[in-house]
């Protein structure tokens, strides 16, 4: 290009520093008449974009200060050839793109500034009525269906006992949030414990769902004991429960399919 000096580019093995390609930088900017892009300055130097951000930012301050005159007038014509048919002068182009590179940097930078963590008392304040009618359903449920007070250590304590009906909703209800972090949380790295969580938290939701309603209809019909098949489904949930909490352990520990995608 007439009336431009190019910058020259050295034959060392090892990439030149900011600092050392700094007055490089200045001398072509000052012969260009404005400061170029990023990929303008990755193009010419050679160089990655961490460094060419880097360049671009100290230009910007530089230009802030002192403001860049060109040393040498560029033909006008010889802009007009550089131009592709249908888009503006480069000048325009180049300044364009740096604006809106640096306007979404600054951009960015405010967003991660004024974030603010997530305040958790709303959830809690949702989940106390819910955990509290969830408890009562299952508890309801479980008595319906044979399960009550139990000692823990026969023959051992025989004066401790528990109702083993609170097995049922800290299992169920407690996987499926447990499956739900695992699905949704942008740290599960596994696919295919992505995929797993993501359908037994669904499963999990709706047999909790399925106990609840199964409860209020036989309490309003005055049902002192549960149908077989509902006694029989509702004693291989905990079963069911543990079986799907260790297959999902063991899909987190698998490290065979890490950074695979899975289209949800």
């Amino acid at each position: 290009m007439v009336g431009l000096k190019m910058p020259n580019n050295t034959g060392s093995a090892y990439p030149p520093s900011v600092d050392a390609l700094l007055p490089r930088v200045r001398e072509w900017v000052a012969d260009l008449g404005s400061i170029p892009s990023r990929n303008r300055i990755m193009s010419e130097f050679r160089v990655g974009a961490p460094k060419a951000r880097v360049i671009l930012a100290a230009l910007r301050d530089e230009s802030e200060t002192t403001p860049v005159r060109p040393r040498q007038a560029v033909a006008e014509t010889d802009r007009d050839s550089e131009a592709e048919p249908g888009s503006g002068t480069p000048v325009e182009q180049e300044r364009t793109g740096t604006e809106v590179e640096v306007t979404a940097v600054a951009n960015s930078d405010t967003k991660l500034a004024r974030t603010r963590p997530v305040k958790v008392w709303p959830l809690l304040l949702l989940a106390l009525p819910a955990f509290v009618s969830i408890w009562g359903g299952w508890v309801g449920l479980g008595r319906l269906t044979g399960f009550g007070p139990i000692e823990l250590f026969p023959g051992i304590f025989d004066g401790m006992s528990i109702n083993s009906a609170i097995t049922l909703p800290i299992g169920v209800e407690t996987y499926a949030a447990f499956a739900l972090r695992v699905w949704l949380s942008g740290t599960t790295r596994s696919g295919r414990a992505r995929k797993f969580a993501k359908w037994s938290a669904f499963g999990s939701l709706g047999l909790g769902m399925a106990g609840q309603v199964a409860y209020h209809l036989m309490f309003a019909a005055g049902v002192i004991r549960a149908p077989w098949p509902i006694t029989t489904l509702v004693s291989c949930l905990p079963v069911v429960v543990l079986g799907c909490g260790a297959a999902l352990a063991h899909l987190l520990r698998n490290t065979i399919d890490n950074g695979q995608e899975v289209n949800d």
